[in-house]
Order: C-alpha cells, then structure tokens, then sequence
C-alpha cells in the first residue's frame, strides 16, 4: 500500500531519501574523523559516495542532486564553513553528473567500481577547478596528478562497498518499485 500526501508526493520514497541523506552525511562526519594519513590535504575516502551511487541506482538524477545538496549544506554547516561547502557541492555536483552519465549510457561496458573511479576523478577536479577560482592561481592545477590518482585509489574502494550495498538492498527488495 501506498501513501502519499498532498500534491501526490510518495512518503515512502521520500523516507528513503532521507535515509539516505542522513547516511551520507553520518559517513562525511565519520570519515572527517579519521584522515587519510598521506600527509596532503584534500585526500579523503568519499564515502558519502556510496549513497550517491545507490540513489542514482535507485532514484532519479534529481533526487541524487538533491541528497549531494542537502548533505553538503549540513556537513558544511557541522564541519566546515563557506570554502568547504564551495569545494564540496562542486565536488558533489560533478562528480554526480559524471556517474550519472556513465551508469545511463556506459553501464553495460563498466562495473560499478569504474563509475566510481570516474565519479571520484570528477570530484578531485571540481575541487582543483574551485581552487583555481578561490586563489585566482592556476597553479593548483600541478597538485591534480596526486589528487587523480587518489581518486583512482579511493574510487576503487567506494565502488567495491558500493556493489556489496546495492547488491544487498536488491536482495532485500526495500527500494523497488519507485
């Protein structure tokens, strides 16, 4: 049985992005506890990746926006301030767009741990493109080799978690038939 409320919103499928939305944002908070000890700043896991990549899975490219949106506003809020959250929603907004873009067009040729590594470059390059703004500096742009490398590392990472998760959320059927 189905609920909805005014205007026909689903509430069954907006408890589930919240869901999500909160996972993200528990995962961003748990992973800023513990930094990625290699001595550069801007290096860090992503976990929060693992719920974009399912809600893009399961739910629409907006919906998925829209989880990156709220879970940027909020860890900003917790964790960071404005200069956070400029590098975090690029980061997010790209990195979405480019898995989306794979999952609906190369799917059949990539596994999920490749669209990760893709969604994780995407995201290390919004970043450096923000950075170049913010410090009115090409320069930074010599510091994306190392960050494309760790996000070829930490893409392969996010992405393995990322196909055990949805693989256990088809087998349970909690998200279907949206």
């Amino acid at each position: 049985m189905r609920l909805y409320i005014k205007n026909n919103v689903d509430i069954k499928k907006m408890v589930l992005l919240a869901v999500l939305t909160s996972q993200a944002l528990v995962l961003s908070i748990i992973e800023s506890w513990f930094p990625v000890p290699v001595g550069i700043p801007g290096i860090k896991l992503g976990l929060s990746n693992i719920i974009t990549i399912v809600s893009l899975i399961f739910f629409s490219l907006s919906n998925s926006i829209s989880i990156v949106l709220v879970k940027c506003v909020l860890s900003s809020l917790f964790m960071g301030g404005p200069v956070i959250f400029a590098f975090s929603i690029c980061g997010g907004f790209l990195s979405t767009l480019i898995m989306w873009i794979m999952l609906k067009y190369l799917e059949r040729w990539l596994s999920l741990i490749g669209i990760s590594i893709a969604g994780s470059i995407a995201h290390n390059i919004g970043q450096i493109l923000v950075a170049c703004f913010i410090m009115s500096d090409l320069s930074v742009i010599g510091y994306l080799p190392v960050l494309l490398l760790s996000g070829i590392i930490m893409g392969t990472f996010v992405g393995i978690c990322s196909t055990f998760f949805v693989r256990a959320l088809k087998k349970l059927n909690i998200i279907s038939n949206l």
